[in-house]
């Protein structure tokens, strides 16, 4: 890992301090872009999020902003100024104002100094986005129909990946007739989505296509470029210092409305300012665009190959690991592990390699692989008998109820072989599982006073429940089926959005809960025992989500829960697996500490380079 920062450093170093110019430095400084990367989310490869390449994405939008401020190709003194082809362009709209073809467009101020993002090359002109165009407006709102001569471009058509027409809709043949011949889009419009949280400021071109084929709704602004580079103007609008803009907060901010919900005006739009370059420059900007954004779609590709042969590797020295056969050969393994350590655990899949690793450590936990056995150890079946005692006076004392007897297990539903002294058991055998409810949020006093928290299955989340969102009285305990649980309680989440199904937490203040988690009371209280049984579901997370069933929202209940197998290790065994198991995940943590810090640290070189990029 610090090989890879002093590269990156080196890199950085060279493209400071200015030893090569231009666009030429971009390509001689790919370490710097392609090592920067980010965990985006918590979904997608692996356990560990997914992967962005957040190195090459801020080398687009540097190509775009060096492009549009006249930095990425050399200026070419013999082109024909801005200037001049503006004069063409206002001599153009008067000859088709003329003939009828262009209706008179409402005259705007000035270009103001507080307009002009940067300073431009000599040769360049700033200028509104009226200006150089035949056409800015908004679609308008249509009639739907199943079949039809015309679809209509909606916002999802409209993509970064460029313009997606077999998402659009047909619009009723018998409306057209209140669509002016200028609503029907032609090759070399630019679409601009105007609305929608995510969507508003997405920008495309559309190459040439038949007459009459698509019209915009009113949540997309099209631009009709005259004398201008169309692709050349979509650069622009899709480059960083148009796109921060799209947000309301920012102090020049291009939109109204809330973060919720933004819109881009057609005023906005028409009195944008944009630099003007020479056409010929025009040309040469983009040909260098589209050159070197096939550059970074070739880095995006041999980087995620890189990446998947890096996640491959870490999958296969694992597995090596909890299919060893004997604690010769898992000291072997482990032993081949740890030769690769330093390249595994580091670098873009540092820290989704860790999470892997953690996963193998309390797959190996439960296997009786991660600590030895001690044969003067008490066996797990002494461990049962005393539970089962203690149950039989709970129920005998009417604190818990009796249980209809569980089913077998059979050697075929036995996951896997335990060492000696082991015993496979239902979760229903050693705890009392309950559920909760949700009080009527119709009658007020069961919300307030504030007597007693209240677990969601969002709130699985965290390892711990210190205090919940919201709370319920001492009356909904009475009234309603919400049950009071005493800390050390362990909480799963049998439904919710997203990652919640499987999840589980362990209440550290009494609490109840609502009907979407089941609470698992343990009957042996000792501390070490409910870490055990804790590590092994986090351990099964992806195993217990499989068995939910439903449609759209699939879910488990309460028989599933308490019918889960779990590997049960003699009492003192449990002490040592947890203690191991709590020691490795400390150094893990600290390992993804120093991974995230040395991404942290690619990511502010890349913010250096586009600085002095910009100021260059």
């Amino acid at each position: 890992m610090a090989k890879a920062a002093q590269k990156v450093a080196e890199g950085a170093a060279r493209y400071v301090t200015g030893e090569m110019q231009g666009a030429e430095r971009l390509l001689q400084n790919l370490d710097v872009w392609t090592t920067a990367t980010r965990i985006k989310s918590t979904s997608g490869r692996g356990s560990g999020g997914k992967i962005e390449l957040a190195g090459i994405k801020k080398l687009r939008e540097l190509i775009l902003e060096l492009a549009v401020r006249g930095k990425l190709v050399p200026q070419d003194p013999d082109d024909e100024p801005a200037l001049a082809l503006l004069e063409h362009i206002q001599q153009e709209k008067a000859n088709l104002v003329a003939d009828g073809d262009l209706k008179k467009q409402r005259p705007l101020p000035p270009i103001r100094d507080d307009d002009k993002s940067f300073s431009l090359p000599s040769g360049w002109e700033w200028e509104k986005l009226q200006t150089v165009t035949a056409y800015i407006q908004r679609g308008k709102g249509p009639k739907y129909a199943e079949q039809g001569t015309v679809k209509v471009i909606s916002q999802k058509c409209v993509q970064w990946s460029g313009f997606h027409p077999e998402l659009a809709r047909f619009v009723d043949d018998t409306t057209l007739t209140q669509y002016g011949p200028e609503r029907f889009l032609i090759g070399g419009d630019l679409l601009w989505n105007s609305t929608g949280t995510g969507t508003v400021g997405r920008v495309t071109v559309l190459n040439l296509m038949p007459e009459r084929t698509f019209v915009a709704d009113s949540h997309v602004t099209v631009i009709r470029p005259l004398g201008m580079s169309s692709i050349f103007l979509k650069y622009f609008l899709a480059s960083p210092g148009v796109q921060d803009r799209i947000e309301p907060t920012h102090e020049r901010s291009l939109v109204s409305g809330t973060t919720k919900q933004v819109e881009l005006n057609k005023s906005t739009v028409n009195s944008l300012a944009i630099p003007v370059p020479p056409l010929a420059e025009q040309h040469r900007i983009v040909a260098k665009v589209d050159e070197l954004m096939a550059l970074c779609d070739q880095l995006e590709q041999q980087t995620e190959q890189q990446l998947d042969a890096h996640q491959q590797l870490v999958e296969t020295l694992l597995n090596t690991l909890t299919q060893s056969q004997n604690a010769d050969e898992l000291a072997a393994n482990w032993q081949r592990l740890a030769e690769h350590f330093d390249l595994l655990f580091s670098g873009p899949m540092g820290e989704w390699a860790v999470d892997r690793l953690k996963d193998t450590i309390l797959q190996l936990a439960v296997m009786g692989k991660l600590v030895p056995q001690d044969p003067n150890d008490e066996p797990a079946s002494v461990l049962l008998e005393r539970i089962q005692q203690e149950k039989a006076r709970l129920i005998a004392e009417g604190k818990i109820k009796k249980q209809k007897p569980l089913p077998p297990i059979s050697e075929e539903g036995k996951p896997f072989a335990l060492p000696e002294g082991w015993e496979w058991v239902r979760l229903l055998s050693i705890a009392h599982v309950g559920t909760g409810a949700t009080p009527s949020r119709d009658n007020p006093s069961y919300y307030q006073p504030q007597d007693h928290m209240w677990v969601t299955s969002g709130e699985t989340s965290e390892p711990f429940v210190l205090s919940t969102r919201e709370k319920v009285s001492e009356l909904a305990v009475r009234e309603t089926n919400v049950s009071i649980y005493p800390v050390g309680t362990l909480i799963v989440a049998m439904y919710g959005q997203g990652k919640t199904r499987g999840q589980i937490t362990e209440l550290r203040v009494p609490a109840g809960t609502n009907q979407a988690c089941a609470a698992i009371l343990l009957v042996d209280l000792d501390e070490s025992h409910r870490s055990y049984v804790k590590k092994y579901f986090q351990k099964s997370y992806e195993d217990l989500r499989s068995l939910a069933e439903g449609g759209a929202q699939p879910n488990l209940n309460v028989g599933k829960v308490s019918n889960t197998l779990i590997p049960l290790p003699p009492s003192a065994e449990q002490k040592r697996i947890t203690a191991k198991v709590d020691e490795l995940f400390r150094v893990c943590d600290e390992l993804i500490l120093k991974i995230r810090a040395a991404g942290e640290t690619e990511l502010t070189i890349c913010d250096v380079l586009v600085e002095k990029a910009l100021v260059h």
